[in-house]
């Protein structure tokens, strides 16, 4: 799936941050263009500089990083990605999304997002938050409207469940 892909990889504030750093580099080996926008939160984990070495992209941390040309970074990224991944996804950015908040680059990749694209989430959080209606599986269903985006979360990071929603 990877070769030849625009894969954007958002990493939210997490312990779990650290294993997208793993993300980026098998991503990138598999021949992916990726592109890491990481949330302040994230950036009180682990830095940009290790996502940059791997990914051999700069790295958004902030919505008003702009690189050359006319259009805004965050909506850019929104209009190439095939794949929006965002691993770890915490209870607030899960919560943003349901609830259509865009206040940060992340937020407003996800908002903006081509509806061609996929979406990928791989929750992080503690098993008490995952039982809120905003960051539970209804809560990602309502948010994935017509059904064009399909998320799944799967892993061993975290107190993640193990289930997968489509």
């Amino acid at each position: 799936m990877s070769a030849g892909k625009n894969v954007v990889l958002g990493v939210t504030g997490s312990i779990a941050a650290y294993k997208a750093a793993d993300l980026a580099s098998r991503l990138t080996k598999q021949g992916a263009a990726v592109r890491v926008v990481m949330t302040a939160d994230a950036l009180r984990f682990i830095t940009p500089l290790a996502f940059k070495t791997l990914s051999r992209n700069p790295v958004v941390t902030d919505l008003y990083d702009e690189e050359e040309g006319w259009k805004p970074t965050h909506i850019r990224l929104a209009d190439e990605a095939d794949l929006l991944l965002i691993a770890p996804a915490t209870a607030n950015n899960l919560a943003k999304l349901a609830c259509g908040i865009a206040d940060d680059a992340l937020s407003c990749i996800a908002l903006a997002l081509n509806p061609r694209s996929k979406v990928l989430l791989a929750p992080a959080m503690n098993g008490k938050m995952w039982l809120r209606k905003e960051c539970s599986p209804a809560g990602m269903k309502d948010w994935a409207g017509s059904g064009t985006r399909k998320k799944s979360r799967r892993g061993h990071w975290s107190c993640w469940p193990k289930r997968v929603i489509s």
